[in-house]
């Protein structure tokens, strides 16, 4: 508990520190030997400062603990790889929702608060068809495009009918809404119903400690992590200072594919999306768009034979590259990972997911993985 009571106030310090505090923790420091050094180097006249930042985390994990919120230490075997990878990753996320949500392919569905018919009707289909394939949707729970793309992928994971869809793929896709505010300060308010239908099969997650209200300065900052838990973002219906361009951007530095929607030329609705694909952003018309866009990789992996031959196993680990870069019982980060293998982190973490999914490898927490020994 001392150790998340530390993540946690390392959360409440300024967002500027995050970089920092990234780089501490992946050298190895403790958070709390993060925590002090930074109070003596940037807060050195508030004797009383490290003591009223504690408090609140306590107070934050008490709140947590009444509310049924679920926190996801950076150091948890829980924690997203992928936002793992950032440069500026939480030290902790809290959860409403299932955890599994977080273990699926992603991919972030963003834009207009405004949106056209048009571009609700496309974003809900498009949530609809990745969902349905086992594809998890993300996005911020915003008026527009946000919610009906949360609104689809809810149909999709449930087919048309509201029951469950039966696949050849192992599958529990839904749709993870990423907020501006405390997992329980639900923004806007009158998104409280669909807040409560994604925790029944997605998640709602915040970095920001239970009980924070939104704040216009929130939005920009949750931005990277909708395209960080993402391997994709997709763009619906932006304009020429929309928030979703924020979203592509934070995508773009962190190596995920970029894709648009193209839309009414002559409305100016569509400008920020239009720029993209002029940039070079693949255009979108259906989920087959995007799914071709990222691979194989991007579906769930079939059920495995509960034991398979052990000429299977032994042709597996030889061949696969990436295990050949892990050593069984020892974890290894994301970075060690990529320049063994030579594999960007961008494209070394479908592939890491994959292998997770057939039982080779798994994760030990801070963004590491590890090789077993045999398919679990």
């Amino acid at each position: 508990m001392s150790h998340l009571s530390d993540l946690i106030a390392l959360s409440l310090l300024p967002i500027w520190l995050g970089r920092y505090i990234s780089e501490r923790l992946r050298a190895g420091d403790s958070p709390a030997a993060v925590f002090e050094r930074l109070l003596l180097e940037r807060w050195p006249d508030e004797p009383d400062k490290g003591a009223t930042v504690r408090a609140r985390a306590a107070e934050a994990i008490a709140r947590a603990s009444r509310g049924g919120i679920t926190p996801i230490a950076w150091s948890d075997a829980a924690y997203p790889p992928a936002l793992a990878a950032i440069v500026d990753p939480p030290p902790v996320l809290w959860m409403r929702g299932a955890a599994a949500a977080l273990e699926r392919p992603a991919v972030a569905i963003v834009g207009s608060r405004a949106g056209s018919p048009y571009a609700l009707v496309v974003a809900e289909r498009l949530a609809a068809d990745l969902s349905a394939r086992g594809v998890v949707v993300v996005s911020g729970l915003a008026r527009g495009v946000d919610s009906a793309a949360h609104r689809g992928a809810l149909r999709g994971a449930g087919g048309a009918d509201g029951t469950a869809r039966a696949l050849p793929y192992d599958v529990a896709a839904s749709t993870i809404a990423v907020l501006g505010s405390g997992v329980d300060v639900i923004y806007p308010a009158e998104h409280k119903p669909l807040a409560r239908e994604i925790e029944a099969s997605g998640a709602v997650l915040s970095e920001l400690v239970p009980g924070t209200p939104p704040n216009p300065a929130f939005f920009p900052q949750r931005n990277r992590i909708i395209s960080g838990l993402s391997r994709a973002v997709v763009v619906i219906e932006a304009g020429e200072k929309s928030g979703s361009l924020i979203t592509a951007r934070c995508a773009l530095e962190q190596g995920r594919d970029v894709l648009a929607v193209p839309g009414n030329v002559l409305s100016g609705r569509n400008r920020g999306a239009h720029s993209l694909l002029r940039d070079g952003a693949k255009i979108v018309e259906t989920a087959d768009d995007i799914l071709e866009e990222l691979g194989p990789s991007a579906m769930p992996a079939r059920a495995e034979p509960a034991n398979p031959g052990r000429e299977d196993q032994a042709s597996n680990r030889q061949v696969d590259p990436v295990l050949a870069c892990l050593q069984p019982g020892e974890p290894c980060d994301l970075d060690a990972i990529s320049e063994r293998s030579g594999l960007a982190p961008a494209r070394l973490l479908p592939r890491l997911f994959e292998l997770e999914l057939r039982g080779l490898v798994g994760r030990a927490g801070g963004g590491r993985f590890v090789r077993f020994d045999r398919p679990c």
